[in-house]
């Protein structure tokens, strides 16, 4: 939502001006100049990127227009289900979890936290971690290193869509430099007409400038940022996990260990250790 209403103000404000100060917004509306420009935007896209990060590129856009699903909620059942994992390997050891990592989606300590089911990113990354743990001792240090690799791993395959959309957005402008050559050309070869209708063709090749520059720093470029906070908060729910597993092996109790998970989440949309803790116990009294 706060994609759109960032470009109603943009649009509001250039076109709005524009018309403040006498201009006609109707000579801005060039259908060919936008198809100069959108589609040579769009084929050097396609050129400078394999099928593998064009395909990531397309399915990240629809997501930023849709608020974010790391919500303290999430992050509450996150941390009562690590709770209850870990009190369960405390209580009954470690093959106690085997079947609910092996099903997750038929394990009764998963399904009880639907906002975490429905994230499979989560549940993979948990689950895979639980896995090795359950097979063998293996040692605090390297699980730590091997999720380290992963989330970084992780990082490095969602910066393919926000580096596309940096370069399609410091392309544009250039783009429109295209389109407006093109019109002066047009312009050129049309000497001969009256200076009204050479005034009107030039004015029609300086609106490529003009769009190639609005749709550059007003629409595409500033996704980037969008697409790289998405990216961070994408990571935290693995943060959390890591931290929490790694405190647990090294002998943390289980209510001591989702505290060391908790304090890695953003303060934005951090729970606090009160409204865990009565969660906690609310889960104990079913």
């Amino acid at each position: 939502m706060s994609v759109i209403i960032g470009y109603v103000i943009v649009l509001a404000s250039v076109f709005g001006g524009f018309a403040l100060a006498g201009g006609h917004v109707a000579a801005l509306f060039q259908p060919l100049e936008l198809l100069m420009i959108g589609g040579g935007a769009l084929g050097a896209f396609v050129v400078g990127n394999d099928m593998k990060v064009i395909k990531a590129t397309i399915k990240v856009i629809p997501t930023l227009f849709k608020g974010s699903k790391h919500t303290s909620q999430l992050y509450i059942q996150l941390l009562l289900l690590l709770y209850r994992m870990l009190s369960k390997i405390r209580n009954d050891g470690l093959m106690s979890i085997e079947e609910d990592v092996e099903n997750p989606n038929e394990s009764q300590l998963f399904t009880d936290y639907p906002l975490i089911i429905a994230d499979h990113h989560i549940v993979e990354f948990l689950t895979d971690y639980l896995r090795l743990m359950v097979s063998g001792n293996i040692d605090p240090f390297q699980l730590e290193n091997l999720m380290d690799n992963e989330i970084d791993t992780h990082h490095a395959e969602g910066e393919f869509p926000l580096h596309c959309i940096a370069k399609i957005g410091d392309g544009l402008p250039a783009f429109g430099i295209v389109a407006a050559v093109m019109g002066v050309v047009h312009t050129m070869e049309s000497v001969g007409l009256p200076p009204a209708e050479l005034g009107m063709l030039i004015a029609h090749a300086l609106v490529g400038t003009f769009l190639g520059i609005l749709l550059a720093y007003g629409f595409v470029t500033p996704l980037t940022g969008l697409v790289e906070h998405k990216l961070h908060e994408s990571a935290k729910p693995m943060h959390c996990i890591k931290v929490t597993l790694i405190a647990s092996l090294n002998g943390y109790p289980p209510a001591l260990a989702i505290e060391f998970g908790r304090k890695v989440l953003f303060s934005t949309e951090r729970p606090s250790f009160t409204e865990v803790d009565d969660e906690i116990r609310q889960s104990k009294a079913k």
